[in-house]
């Protein structure tokens, strides 16, 4: 995907990025610098705020896409996954006893011992299963199980696994695979240096329902927030509050996407700094400004995530321009 000339050179400078203040006792303390983009599915730029050939890691809002493989192979079907499987694969949850069960239950289905499992304990003496990624790990597993793939290395970017996803991303994104920029993350497994418009791309095509996988993708999480993410966590919350139609997935440093189900246009956010308080602030921010939330739901949320403590407040200078 390429952008258009006039996100080039010295123009791109000329949109300024967002900033994030925390304001104590309306005092301000700590600013933060944000980017920001929406695409849609031709990946064209329609709003940005910054840079949106900003490259980035891609970190765990990458899940759905490397779910893809889980469904296509069919091993979702075959194993019984269900929207609580695919959801369970694009997870960054808590670790709670439901969330490790649910992990558990793609490996039971295709037969495959825990021990496979690379992803890391949390703490000393806990199961992988416990890991915030045990799903996608779990996912990637049954996937190896049924098209007869190595279990034991398959976090490898030359394992058969690996290279359907880089594939499958590179379709999405109307490049060759091997242009995509591959690193490895705090899970074992890779994930994607992108710029930020080819996430907001990324996510315009999970929303628009028009190819069938991410679709099934996006529906199971719609359906299961608590399993994305977990009680209190932004994007269960907000998946939750926003009627089943907004898809959120967020990433380590600062990453935040977006797509609303049947827009095909996506969103993609990074902090320059990495902070998650920045990121969901320019979250809703950016939500108010395309007008997919209610009033309601945004002031409910905006009680939750804007204010942490009743002295604490954070604040969006700036828009997205068009």
């Amino acid at each position: 995907m390429t952008l258009t000339s006039s996100f080039s050179g010295a123009n791109r400078a000329l949109v300024p990025q967002l900033q994030v203040r925390l304001l104590r006792d309306g005092i301000p303390e700590s600013c933060h610098r944000v980017h920001a983009v929406v695409c849609d599915q031709r990946g064209r730029v329609l709003m940005r705020a910054g840079d949106p050939q900003l490259l980035a890691f891609l970190r765990s809002a990458l899940k759905p896409f490397q779910a893809t493989v889980f469904v296509s192979s069919g091993a979702a079907e075959r194993y019984g996954a269900g929207d609580r499987g695919l959801a369970i694969a694009c997870a960054s949850h808590a670790g709670t006893t439901a969330h490790a069960r649910e992990a558990f239950r793609l490996l039971w289905g295709a037969q495959v011992d825990v021990q496979a499992l690379r992803c890391p304990p949390p703490e000393e003496g806990q199961s992988p299963l416990r890991h915030n990624c045990s799903g996608k790990h779990a996912a990637f597993l049954a996937a190896c199980r049924l098209l007869h793939w190595p279990l034991e290395s398959y976090l490898q970017n030359d394992h058969p696994l690996q290279r359907e996803v880089f594939k499958r991303v590179g379709e999405l994104l109307a490049l060759p695979p091997a242009e995509l920029v591959a690193a490895r993350d705090d899970c074992g497994a890779p994930t994607l240096q992108l710029q930020l418009a080819q996430m907001a791309l990324l996510f315009a095509h999970l929303g628009a329902g028009t190819q069938p996988d991410l679709e099934k993708l996006s529906r199971a999480m719609l359906a299961y927030p608590e399993l994305v993410a977990g009680e209190g966590r932004f994007d269960t919350e907000l998946m939750r509050l926003a009627h089943g139609q907004v898809v959120s997935k967020g990433g380590a440093e600062g990453i935040q996407c977006l797509t609303r189900v049947g827009e095909g246009l996506g969103v993609a956010i990074k902090v320059e700094d990495g902070q998650s308080r920045a990121k969901h602030a320019v979250a809703l921010h950016v939500l108010k400004q395309l007008e997919w939330l209610t009033p309601m739901r945004f002031e409910e949320l905006s009680e939750r995530f804007l204010a942490p403590a009743p002295h604490l407040k954070l604040e969006v200078v700036g828009d997205l321009r068009v």
